[in-house]
């Protein structure tokens, strides 16, 4: 059995006068779960859609499980399922319904695609809600559905294109039980996000992708030793944030990561010495900024891109039109 799923050496992708993907290298062992981080627009989606054999790279090459994905586009779309950031699910139609279709477009017979959707249905919780119109489901219902769409085949490789992305997080941890249930089966999954926690819980190797360039790769751990020193968390106020943030600028000379809390802000910074600890309450108290809580901590994966991009993973959910599901998406999702 081939131990690796995807093989991809300096892939590119242009549109017009942009490089959304600029050499991208990545190597995915078969069996695990594979992290590609980054904000929107780091080129993370066009690297799916073009190992999905959706897009065609402008250079470089690809393989899935020794497939190149140009040479060989319907032996790799038989190994591979696809849940996409936008949903492929028909509002039309109920959960069964939606099912029993992409199965009999699979080749499935009418039986077959029906005993298929129920078992699907299960897996996912769902079977309540199996006859009843999309229109009265919930955002994490709907992704749930769109990765039950996506293992009607049972691929043996599943690419997540943030599949969490707008979800509450109790259905992010369900769905988060979901990925490591499908690898545990046998699967592999390539995991696009731009949630820092997300890649930390799941991935087993992570790639950080900006700017359409693989800045790091390694596990959680390689990429936070690499940074090498610690954090420093601060939590104020929403009034006192701006102060608070010009504040950590100024000490730590970059723009400090932002994670919004129930009754404020934390925020976020590199330290390599805990005397700028001290020099942070001092400068905080001049500036009449009340702290509401203070703590010192290992480096985590937002200090990681911080470090690596000299910005904050932003979550701002603007993205290209290039990155919009073609039709051959949907069915393959």
């Amino acid at each position: 059995m081939n131990t690796t799923a995807i093989e991809a050496e300096g892939l590119v992708k242009v549109f017009g006068e942009n490089r959304a993907v600029d050499g991208v290298d990545l190597t995915v062992a078969t069996g695990t779960v594979y992290g590609v981080l980054g904000p929107n627009g780091a080129g993370k989606t066009t690297t799916i859609r073009m190992l999905a054999t959706l897009l065609r790279p402008d250079g470089g090459s690809a393989r899935v499980f020794g497939h190149d994905v140009v040479r060989h586009p319907q032996t790799v779309r038989s190994l591979i399922g696809v849940t996409g950031q936008y949903a492929s699910v028909d509002e039309a139609l109920s959960a069964t319904e939606n099912l029993v279709i992409f199965g009999r477009l699979l080749g499935l017979s009418s039986r077959a695609a029906k005993k298929k959707a129920v078992d699907l249905l299960e897996e996912f919780s769902l079977t309540e809600a199996a006859r009843k119109p999309l229109k009265a489901f919930s955002g994490g219902m709907r992704r749930r559905l769109d990765l039950a769409a996506s293992l009607i085949a049972q691929p043996p490789l599943i690419f997540l294109d943030e599949p969490t992305t707008g979800l509450d997080p109790r259905t992010r941890n369900q769905m988060w039980d979901t990925v490591r249930r499908l690898v545990a089966g046998g699967s592999t999954v390539l995991l696009t996000t731009q949630y820092l926690d997300e890649a930390d819980q799941l991935a087993d190797r992570i790639a950080v992708i900006d700017r359409g360039q693989v800045v790091a790769e390694g596990t959680a751990d390689d990429l936070k030793r690499s940074v090498g020193h610690q954090a420093l968390q601060l939590a104020v106020s929403r009034a006192d944030a701006d102060r608070a943030r010009g504040v950590l600028l100024a000490v730590g000379g970059q723009e400090p990561a932002s994670t919004p809390l129930a009754d404020g802000v934390r925020l976020t910074i590199p330290v390599e010495e805990s005397g700028a600890v001290t020099e942070v309450l001092l400068r905080l108290r001049e500036a009449g900024v009340d702290v509401l809580e203070l703590a010192l901590a290992k480096p985590s994966l937002d200090e990681v891109f911080l470090t690596l991009t000299g910005h904050a993973a932003s979550t701002d959910t603007s993205d290209d039109a290039d990155d919009r599901p073609t039709t051959a998406e949907k069915v393959l999702a």
